[in-house]
């Protein structure tokens, strides 16, 4: 083997229900503090927290935005205050970019840089304490979890701007769930079903994660759900974003913590640590797609789709070589579009979580795949000769990091995505025309249900092929009211410009 080959040698998780006879509202801190004390235990020997020379730590979601404003306060310097509480003190402490795709994209980056002698012994820590936060905001509780740490900060900004188009914030679409709602709307139009019928098929698709996170000691939700419970509109199950029951989306309400370990064989061998605790990188992918009306096809993540293609090509296998999968599971789509690209049936025997999935492991941020990159490398420590691919997702379908583990040893092959990335940036984007009046086809559609009222937003081309984005005006309900009654595609609307690039929908007609 060549010595500066990387290997992982621990990971750890850490998690805490409130309901739990020994909760102890952990901050998010304390989370990732324990999370890296097991991957620590988890290399088998002593000592390796003091020889730790860089930690590199995800954002939590109440730190992911400039607006952010923590209610218990924060860290100024999260991975410090992590490594301080291990009894390490690193080099370099970095702050990563805010997105789901930020743990394997981690994993990526460190590989080559201590395949370059660029370091020595890395941690990846995150967690999120969202549940415990609204457990105890919601009974008039406060904690004190600010701290002010100083010392060197690589904070590389939270990479958020541009992800999504001005035009849908304008016209309501500002979260992740008003968004991922449109891009899966927009695949039932292409697969020609209806609201029920499509419902069905996003409960077939996650009823086998269910089983998965009831297997799991650290998922938030253990409960096992049938096709039917999870396609059948409850109280309980609401209607979130048409067409999201509430069952089938990520769990934010999560406090877990997860942690990586990364270093060189050489440094692996002369901290002692086991062979068989080693997993290797064979081959990884980093993309970024464009904005969501960028895209000629709103069904379909083409960018995400050619990471995983290029990650599997610099680990010179196939899909059917692969023995395990976890596909970042934020919503229906985000597997959908794999499985869609790659020609992989939702069905497939092989399952395509190894944690459960957002919707019942737990959403826990942006942190979610260190979680999903832990319980890879347990899986294939198990079984030495698999294969495990764990694929990351970020923004709205907008970033994705890919990662191709096994334990069979191999020297690191280094890989590059720029050539990737230089050709989805080539990509030819359609004709935006907010100034158009008239009948225009439904591209796609949601129907928000989080306010006092339903609201709606349409994407529509026009008979140009222009693509345009609407709302239902507010102080007319019968137009939204329409849309629930009638599903939208396959219908004309007609369209009301207004000031400043805002549309309204004044009907529909078939």
């Amino acid at each position: 083997m060549n010595d500066d080959t990387p290997v992982i040698v621990g990971v750890g998780e850490a998690s805490e229900r409130i309901d739990a006879p020994d909760y102890a509202a952990l901050s998010p801190v304390a989370l990732a503090a324990a999370a890296a004390k097991a991957a620590l235990q988890d290399t088998g020997v002593d000592g390796a927290a003091a020889r730790v020379d860089v930690v590199a730590a995800i954002r939590q979601f109440e730190i992911s935005t400039p607006a952010a404003r923590p209610p218990f306060g924060a860290s100024d310097n999260f991975p410090r205050s992590v490594a301080r509480r291990i009894g390490a003190d690193p080099a370099r402490a970095i702050w990563e970019p805010t997105g789901g795709q930020g743990p394997q994209h981690l994993v990526n980056e460190f590989a080559h840089a201590i395949a370059r002698r660029e370091a020595e012994l890395v941690l990846l820590v995150g967690s999120e304490a969202i549940s415990t936060v609204r457990h105890l905001m919601g009974k008039g509780e406060t904690r004190d979890w600010k701290e002010e740490v100083g010392g060197q900060i690589e904070d590389r900004g939270y990479g958020v701007s541009g992800l999504l188009d001005k035009v849908l914030i304008a016209h309501g679409v500002r979260t992740p769930i008003q968004a991922y709602a449109l891009f899966e709307n927009a695949r039932r139009a292409r697969r020609h079903k209806n609201r029920d019928a499509y419902r069905q098929e996003m409960a077939q698709l996650f009823a086998p994660f269910t089983r998965v996170a009831h297997d799991n000691p650290h998922a938030m939700s253990r409960d096992i759900h049938t096709v039917a419970e999870l396609a059948t509109v409850t109280e309980r199950n609401r209607l979130t974003s048409d067409p999201f029951p509430r069952w089938l989306v990520a769990r934010d309400q999560a406090n877990q913590g997860a942690a990586v370990l990364l270093t060189s064989v050489r440094k692996a061998r002369e901290l002692g640590i086991a062979e068989d605790r080693w997993i290797y990188l064979w081959g990884g992918a980093d993309v970024k797609e464009r904005p969501p009306l960028e895209r000629q096809d709103l069904s379909r993540g083409p960018a995400s789709v050619a990471a995983v293609k290029q990650a599997l090509d610099a680990a010179g296998m196939t899909l059917g070589d692969v023995n395990r999968f976890d596909l970042y599971s934020c919503f229906p789509i985000a597997v959908f579009n794999i499985c869609d690209g790659m020609g992989l049936a939702p069905d497939d025997p092989r399952g395509l979580t190894v944690t459960g999935g957002l919707p019942y492991f737990g959403g826990a941020g942006n942190n979610y795949s260190m979680h999903a990159i832990a319980a890879m490398v347990n899986r294939l420590r198990a079984r030495p000769g698999s294969i495990g691919l764990v694929a990351a997702n970020g923004g709205f379908l907008s970033k994705y990091s890919v990662g191709i583990y096994a334990a069979a040893a191999r020297d690191f092959q280094p890989f590059d995505s720029s050539a990737l990335q230089a050709e989805v940036n080539g990509w030819t984007a359609p004709v935006l025309d907010q100034a158009y009046a008239g009948q225009a086809a439904v591209e796609t559609y949601t129907i928000d249900y989080s306010g006092k009222a339903p609201r709606g937003v349409v994407i529509a081309r026009t008979p140009a092929g222009a693509r345009v984005v609407a709302m239902t005006p507010p102080d007319d309900m019968a137009v939204v009211e329409d849309m629930i009654a009638n599903d939208p595609l396959g219908r004309q609307v007609t369209l009301k410009p207004g000031a400043e690039g805002l549309v309204t929908v004044a009907g529909f007609s078939t």
